[in-house]
Order: structure tokens, then C-alpha cells, then sequence
């Protein structure tokens, strides 16, 4: 096996090997990475096994047309996916989650994907909808969107999370409910930044020695208008720079919507 090492400054990079040393050693990750995918597809097997529990299919969100029942999200379908997205009372359209913006920007063309199957999709939202409305302007989304303002769980609570719900004629139910990094299936940019050498550049993540240290997780959501990642006061959820008019935030304007 031959090595060479581009070590000799600051990031460090894989040791450098000829063709048939990497197609071997890349051989070897494929088998585990087989092995990953087969683990996978034996827990959706298991999800598919979860039992479900019923939920009052008549209760009221109010989309762009005003309230309807939860039912009728599901468009005549039997099965429906929703996200749930966090919501900052008040707040101007750049102050709202980045997190749950990385979610939403994703998922917005998966909906005729999801229709050709037979799911319905639906992201639900706690924030008023005289707010929601201008930030779904700003933003471009055009899948249906719909305010649970005040409802009870599991619809107006523990926002943040992507759900899975089955109708039987006028019954629902709900199915399935991911936590915490089990949204990341629904943002291919995690995906794909696990396959770069540098990964995703947190401090979490197992790095060979005298690879660049990582930073806090999620640094990389929100940035300023040139680019530079940033939590300060002159941030955007990094899609947002892509939309028409927007415009650098100014520090101290107040709750303006600065679009």
C-alpha cells in the first residue's frame, strides 16, 4: 500500500493512496454502509408495526381559506405527513426558526411525490395566522400551511416535528412522531455533508486528529447578508437570502418585516 501525506498545513486532508488501495479500502466502508441500509429498512419495518392511537379528526386549523377540519388535510387520501413548524410570537420573518426553516425549505417540492403515492402533506405552524400568511409570501411556499394555534397535543404542541397520521373513513389516527434528529431524513443537506471530508463541521462529530475543530451545532443555519455565519442580530436563515427583496436586517429597526 502506498501513502503520501498532505498533512503539512492547516486543514488536514486525507492521506493520499493509489487507485486500487482507495477502491479496496472504499469496498470495506460499502459493506458497513450496506449493512447501515439494511438496519434502516428493519426499523421502517418496525414503524410499520407501531400500533396508532385516535385523535378528533373534526378539531379546527385555520389555513389560507379560514378554519377547517384537521380531516379534510388529508385531501380524500388515507395517509397524511405533516410538519410541524416552531413559531416565535412577534418576531420579524428573519427572526423565525432556522431550524425548522432548513425542514421546511426542503420538503416544500416533496408534496406531488408524496401525492402520486397516496400521502397527503400539510406543514402545521403554532404562530397566528395573521403572521404565518406574510412570512409564506416572503418565503415562496406554496404547499398548504395552517395555523393550530391553541389546540392540544398533537397538533398545537411540542412543534418541531414530523408526523405521520392514517384516516379510516371519518376517523384519524396518528401513527408515527419523530424527535429530535429524527427530522434530519427530511433535509438532504445532512446527508450529503456526511459523505465530505469535514462532515458538517460540528463539535459532536468524530473527527480523524488534526481535522479543523467543529463548531456548535447547527452555526451554519443562519448567516448575514454576505454570506458569513451568524446567530448576531443581523442574521437570516440562510434560505431566506434567496428570496426577491430580501434585504440586510438592521440592528435595533424592531419587529419590522425587512423583506
Amino acid at each position: 500500500m502506498t501513502e503520501t501525506s498532505t498533512r503539512t498545513g492547516r486543514p488536514a486532508r486525507p492521506t493520499v493512496v493509489d487507485w486500487d488501495t482507495w477502491q479496496t479500502t472504499r469496498e470495506e466502508l460499502l459493506a458497513r454502509e450496506k449493512a447501515h441500509t439494511r438496519a434502516g429498512d428493519a426499523l421502517a419495518a418496525a414503524r410499520r408495526r407501531l400500533p396508532m392511537v385516535e385523535l378528533d379528526g373534526t378539531v379546527q386549523v385555520t389555513g389560507a381559506d379560514g378554519p377547517v377540519p384537521f380531516i379534510d388535510l388529508f385531501q380524500g387520501r388515507d395517509e397524511l405527513v405533516v410538519y410541524q413548524h416552531m413559531w416565535h410570537d412577534g418576531d420579524p420573518i428573519e427572526g423565525q426558526c432556522p431550524g425548522c426553516t432548513i425542514n421546511a425549505w426542503h420538503i416544500q417540492q416533496a408534496a406531488p411525490y408524496l401525492s402520486v403515492r397516496g400521502v397527503s402533506f400539510a406543514m402545521l405552524t403554532e404562530g397566528p395566522w395573521d403572521e404565518v400568511a406574510p412570512y409564506l409570501e416572503f418565503m415562496g411556499y406554496t404547499e398548504p400551511w395552517y395555523s393550530v394555534r391553541g389546540l392540544p397535543a398533537p397538533l398545537g404542541v411540542d412543534m418541531g416535528h414530523i408526523v405521520c397520521f392514517l384516516r379510516d373513513g371519518d376517523r384519524v389516527y396518528l401513527t408515527y412522531r419523530t424527535t429530535g434528529r429524527g427530522n434530519e431524513p427530511a433535509s438532504g443537506i445532512f446527508g450529503l455533508l456526511d459523505m465530505t471530508p469535514y462532515g458538517r463541521g460540528e463539535a459532536w462529530e468524530d473527527m480523524p486528529e488534526g481535522w479543523p475543530e467543529g463548531q456548535a451545532s447547527c452555526w451554519y443555519w443562519a448567516t448575514d447578508a454576505e454570506g458569513g455565519a451568524t446567530w448576531g442580530p443581523t442574521r437570516r436563515p440562510v434560505p431566506q437570502w434567496t428570496r426577491p427583496g430580501a434585504t440586510p436586517v438592521v440592528p435595533g429597526a424592531g419587529h419590522e418585516h425587512h423583506h
